[in-house]
């Protein structure tokens, strides 16, 4: 691909970013860097999500670690397009007017994660604030095929706010996923300019809804850091997602997808990286995943066993509401 056409390329892409001057995030530090993706079972993967004609968030995004959890057949499924109704400063995802929804995809993830063996996948989206329901149908439709095709598999699902719209919310609930992720990404007071298009408290009462109707059910939250935020700020959104009864919390360094995008403000090293690992056990998460290249869905389903052991610890075989 040529320069020009890369340009292009991306101008297609994010339109909406366009107006927005370069800004080149500079040399990556030596921990943030990770090497090519290869190997024969990372190419068999691919091969899976290409013939089942699927999106993954893991190539949509630009994740860093898709080298890593291709080569051990993990993926995370984004459903209901690739072309997203809002226009976060931080995400690679295209922004536009989205395709009708295809109707066959559930039952075409359910297969490509039979032929996987995945014993635990992830399902997201992109936003559809143009669909009625926000695609809670869609997802719920997704888990059911997932569980006639490969009835072991556990589900974790990482949809978006449903506009906190109750109904569509309970819909997605009453599915039963085993960990119900929803990021709040950032902190509240970057969200005008990072998030424009979300609500801080309405993603919260999201996730705090998912324990009120069903106590039995994970949830989980992450966060990016490298945006401006700053280490307080961090430890409050710690204390509202307890606050939600939140389980898990993940929180990885930001990377700039391109000049366009939200710049890197700051370099998180590993040892502060560290400090908010103990700050979030100390607050009293069951799970905390903190790493400059922690991710939602990486190593998502040997966390999901991680979750499980540590509640089983914490509470014995009762489900407590805290």
């Amino acid at each position: 691909m040529t320069y020009k056409k890369e340009l292009l390329d991306k101008a297609k892409r994010h339109p909406e970013k366009q107006k927005n001057p370069d800004r080149p995030a500079g040399r990556k530090p030596d921990w943030i860097r990770v090497p090519a993706p290869q190997g024969k079972v990372y190419a068999e993967t691919k091969d899976i999500v290409r013939k089942q004609k699927l999106t993954t968030v893991c190539e949509e995004a630009g994740c860093p670690n898709i080298g890593e959890c291709w080569q051990q057949k993990h993926a995370t499924f984004m459903i209901l397009g690739e072309v997203c109704t809002r226009a976060c400063a931080f995400c690679n995802v295209a922004t536009g007017k989205p395709d009708k929804v295809d109707k066959l995809e559930p039952l075409r993830i359910g297969v490509a994660v039979k032929q996987m063996g995945l014993k635990h996948v992830v399902v997201t989206s992109v936003d559809r604030d143009d669909l009625k329901d926000g695609g809670a149908d869609h997802f719920v439709k997704t888990i059911q095929a997932i569980r006639m095709k490969s009835p072991e598999t556990t589900v974790e699902i990482l949809p978006g706010d449903f506009k906190g719209n109750i109904a569509d919310i309970d819909h997605v609930i009453s599915a039963a996923p085993d960990v119900f992720n929803h990021n709040l990404e950032t902190v509240p007071r970057l969200y005008p300019t990072i998030r424009p298009g979300a609500r801080y408290f309405r993603s919260l009462r999201l996730l705090e809804r998912v324990k009120d109707v069903n106590p039995a059910l994970f949830t989980k939250s992450g966060l990016m850091v490298g945006l401006g935020e700053e280490k307080e700020e961090v430890a409050q959104v710690m204390d509202d997602m307890r606050a939600a009864k939140i389980d898990f919390i993940t929180i990885g360094q930001y990377l700039q997808p391109t000049p366009k995008h939200a710049p890197v403000m700051k370099w998180w090293t590993p040892e502060e990286f560290e400090q908010l690992t103990k700050m979030a056990k100390a607050k009293g998460f069951l799970m905390v995943s903190a790493s400059p290249l922690t991710r939602s869905s990486h190593h998502a389903g040997d966390d999901f066993e991680k979750l499980k052991a540590a509640r089983l610890a914490k509470f014995g075989d009762k489900v407590a509401a805290e």
